[in-house]
């Protein structure tokens, strides 16, 4: 039986990595779950990270009935006003990779 004190949470991430960071920032207090495998990736059509990442945890709240937390990450650069932020990922066309959107 777990520990009524921890605070139990299920992880919108399916990168083990980023599971095993943000279990280290909780410590003891989070009970942090894996995404369950059987749920299908979220769309992610919000118009900023944070619209995305609450897409994210909306969705793995409703399919599992645990508390979720999620995140989105993008580049905001002020000289840019704010871009490429959601678009980060496509920043240089929809089949960029890392390459092409560093040199654009």
């Amino acid at each position: 039986m777990s520990d009524p004190a921890v605070i139990r949470l299920v992880s919108a991430t399916a990168n083990p990595h980023k599971l095993t960071e943000i279990a280290a920032v909780f410590g003891d207090a989070v009970e942090l779950l894996a995404r369950p495998a059987d749920v299908a990736d979220v769309v992610e059509d919000a118009d900023t990270l944070e619209g995305n990442a609450r897409l994210k945890a909306v969705a793995l709240c409703t399919a599992t009935g645990v508390a979720a937390v999620a995140d989105d990450t993008g580049l905001e650069v002020d000289a840019l006003d704010g871009a490429p932020g959601v678009r980060s990922a496509r920043f240089a066309g929809d089949d960029a990779d890392d390459r092409a959107n560093v040199a654009k």
